[in-house]
């Protein structure tokens, strides 16, 4: 056989592992996260962010079968670590609402339905969050005003929950 029959087999071989880890990690976390008390949609994009980690090791290692150097992997690598370092020290850039939205989804009390109250002295803002995105907080106010937070401004100010929310 020639050396990109092997190449090729390997590949579909990885393929077929892929595919098969893909719906496994899917159905497994799916059914291990109903039984916690995270709501549908955090449930959700954690199945999102690991399937992404998922594809990243795929890509690499299709990488490394088709003669990818490991030098070339290292600083592909190397180059996401650091653009995820600037993210969480960068706090005016687009990549600070993203790594703060996975903070918040992680680690942050805040729910959809939540009655809140952002404690600020110039504009305080208080409402009931309609949704969590990758870069807002939807608040909507009691006069009926939709107002869009940036994530990483809300785990800079104080938020005060108001009415917890307790639907899971």
């Amino acid at each position: 056989m020639e050396t990109y029959q092997i190449k090729l087999i390997e590949s579909l071989i990885l393929l077929a592992i892929y595919i098969t880890s893909h719906f496994m990690l899917k159905n497994h976390l799916n059914n291990a996260l109903k039984n916690s008390q995270f709501q549908r949609t955090r449930r959700k994009m954690i199945i999102k962010i690991l399937q992404l980690c998922l594809t990243i090791i795929f890509i690499l290692f299709l990488g490394g079968i088709w003669g990818l150097e490991q030098k070339e992997i290292l600083l592909f690598a190397s180059s996401v670590l650091t653009v995820f370092g600037i993210a969480f020290f960068a706090q005016w850039s687009i990549l600070s609402n993203i790594t703060a939205a996975i903070i918040l989804y992680f680690h942050h009390p805040l729910k959809i339905g939540d009655q809140i109250k952002l404690i600020d002295k110039d504009f305080p803002i208080e409402g009931e969050i309609t949704d969590i995105s990758y870069f807002y907080i939807h608040i909507k106010t009691s006069g009926s005003e939709f107002i869009t937070l940036p994530n990483n401004l809300a785990l800079q100010k104080s938020i005060s929950i108001l009415q917890p929310n307790e639907l899971t």
